[in-house]
């Protein structure tokens, strides 16, 4: 080989590799120090090598996929700083609540900071829901992806690293994946916010569904629930969801629960669900609501996993940015985890009208002329936070009045299940529908009556066609019937003008027990009560006997009350009722029986 060849060669060589260095792009490697769990603080550090002069932000969340709210991470923040490779400190400059300004990107080669737990950390405004936060304890720790961690402004697409120091004793569960080194794997800051992490004294089971690894890791406080009780109770969802799906759309799936104080709810990703509930016995009672709930999280691997619009896929999480398809993502989702558990034989038709009774009562309490498509479009505002828990009440109705409108435009054949299913399948997790165009692309897959029905029940708040729709399927439903019968009372009820839960409806005997009109409901039993858990913790009062004694704090001129009730008696009246009609016609009954089966 000549020189001139040889230093051809070499250049060429020295070009592959350089071609491949900057393919490679910029190495990120998170650090967490859980063993020092001190002033409730996460201790992170971020190894990065390769910035440029674009990369001088760096960026704490704003909001995050599936929680509706606006959550100013960077509020949580301390001891911002940035250092080079010879560990000397760079000048930052915090730009902004949720900025931090790099003053030479090129140079730095470690970013560290302390970051509060959200649960143990008070804020005035724009409280974080409790499913979404963070928690720092001496025997557990819950990650929340964007709770902990930011991203170097444009690398959020990058792929990155997470180690975790941890006591010898903690078990982990997550959906992420270790590496060789024992590093988890993300495939982007997106992949690291999808996937939380519960770490601590845990229990797990683990089974192997129809091809699909299934994983259930928790904490409870005391111990009492495990599991492989909460995996035996879950069986029969699981293979509800299968059938209802047809085949679950990921290879493994994995359960957190955190179980203590307090009910908070839970909260849907793509590989995951995280719960955080009330510690109690395992009761009948109780698995079925866990199961329930389950449910519900569950299906979010098809919305919005599958099917999701463009501003999800590449989700913002500098700025809040609705999609106005919140009635796809909750709305059917909540919708899904009855029916499914309604053709899987987990609930008979009396017991799934009851739940629609219920959810028509919550709706009851909403701003009747809110639509679904403006609840999703205001849903980082306040005005938005007062009406948002409807989405799961009015938004699963809405879906069923869809799936019978379907099914009746099909002859039976083709309800929502069907039509979600065919979308899954043309959608996925790195395809996204057109956010302005979904409503012509559902009407144009099924029918062009179905754009009228978006046009009036979605886009607009028009009343709801229950009479009519369920008697397509032989059901009979009325609004209200009184009878001379008597009945418990709580002797008030509730809306919810401001966001809050305030007591309206004050009848006297209520008002002789202390409690007054626009009372806002805090807690009951001492269980905090939030729009999120109301339905869950207040279906607690309907176990009680007339004469029953409980607590409510209430809060009334900026202060915190508690007061004695009990449970009334009074003339009973019978909201949102449904009926088998017993005259229904063979077309009534046939298109009932294709409702009550997956096609």
């Amino acid at each position: 080989m000549t020189k001139l060849s040889a230093a051809l060669a070499l250049a060429v060589l020295l070009s592959v590799g350089l071609t491949a260095e900057a393919a490679k792009g910029p190495e990120l490697t998170y650090h967490v120090n859980l063993n020092d769990r001190a002033d409730d603080r996460f201790k992170v550090s971020l190894d990065v090598k390769g910035l440029s002069d674009e990369n001088n932000i760096f960026q704490f969340a704003a909001t995050a996929p599936g929680t509706y709210q606006t959550m100013d991470i960077g509020r949580f923040v301390e001891n911002f700083k940035a250092y080079d490779k010879k560990g000397r400190e760079l000048e930052v400059k915090q730009i902004s609540t949720n900025q931090w300004q790099l003053s030479k990107p090129g140079k730095v080669r470690k970013i560290s900071y302390q970051i509060a737990e959200t649960w143990d950390t008070p804020v005035t405004e724009k409280k974080i829901y409790g499913m979404c936060g963070t928690s720092l304890e001496q025997d557990h720790a819950l990650i929340n992806g964007q709770g902990v961690f930011g991203y170097v402004e444009g690398l959020q697409a990058s792929p990155m690293r997470i180690k975790l120091d941890y006591p010898q004793n903690w078990e982990v569960g997550t959906a992420l994946r270790k590496d060789a080194k024992g590093y988890y794997t993300a495939t982007s800051y997106d992949h690291i916010v999808d996937s939380p992490i519960l770490l601590g004294t845990l229990t797990k089971a683990e089974t192997v569904y129809n091809g699909t690894t299934i994983d259930i890791y928790t904490y409870s406080k005391t111990g009492k629930i495990k599991s492989g009780d909460l995996l035996q109770n879950m069986t029969d969802m699981l293979g509800a969801a299968h059938k209802f799906v047809v085949d679950f759309p990921v290879d493994h799936y994995t359960f957190l629960y955190h179980f203590e104080d307090v009910s908070w709810g839970a909260w849907e990703h793509s590989y995951s669900s995280e719960y955080v509930m009330e510690e109690q016995d395992l009761t009948p009672a109780y698995a079925q609501q866990l199961t329930d709930i389950a449910a519900h999280e569950f299906f979010h691997i098809i919305t919005p996993l599958n099917i999701h619009s463009e501003i999800i896929e590449r989700f913002n999480f500098v700025e809040p940015t609705p999609s106005q398809h919140l009635w796809l993502y909750e709305g059917t989702t909540e919708w899904a985890s009855d029916m499914m558990q309604l053709r899987g034989g987990m609930m008979d038709l009396t017991e799934y009208l009851a739940d629609q009774s219920q959810k028509l009562s919550m709706d009851d309490l909403m701003d009747k002329n809110y639509s679904l498509q403006k609840l999703a479009l205001t849903s980082y505002t306040p005005e938005g936070q007062k009406q948002y828990g409807n989405i799961y009440m009015r938004g699963a109705v809405v879906a069923t009045l869809l799936d019978i409108r379907l099914l009746e435009l099909s002859g039976g054949k083709r309800g929502l299940r069907e039509v979600i299913n065919e979308l899954s399948k043309e959608y996925g997790p790195s395809k996204a529908f057109p956010e302005n165009e979904f409503f012509d692309i559902f009407a144009a897959k099924t029918y062009p009556e179905i754009s009228e029905f978006f046009n009036r029940y979605v886009k607009n708040a028009e009343p709801l066609p229950l009479a009519a729709y369920y008697n397509k399927l032989g059901i009979s439903y009325t609004p209200s019937v009184v009878s001379d019968e008597k009945t418990k009372s709580l002797g008030y009820t509730f809306a919810v003008p401001d966001g809050k839960l305030r007591m309206v409806k004050v009848d006297e005997a209520a008002q002789k027990l202390g409690l007054h009109e626009n009372d806002a409901l805090v807690a009951l039993n001492g269980a905090a009560i939030s729009l999120q858990n109301a339905n869950q913790e207040l279906g607690k009062l309907v176990t009680l006997n007339t004469g029953d004694a409980y607590t409510i704090t209430v809060e009334r001129d900026g202060r915190n009350l508690d007061l004695k009730l009990k449970m009334l008696e009074k003339t009973k009246e019978l909201k949102h009722q449904f009926k088998e009609n017993e005259q229904a016609t063979p077309a009534q009954v046939a298109l009932r029986q294709a409702w009550l089966r997956n096609i």
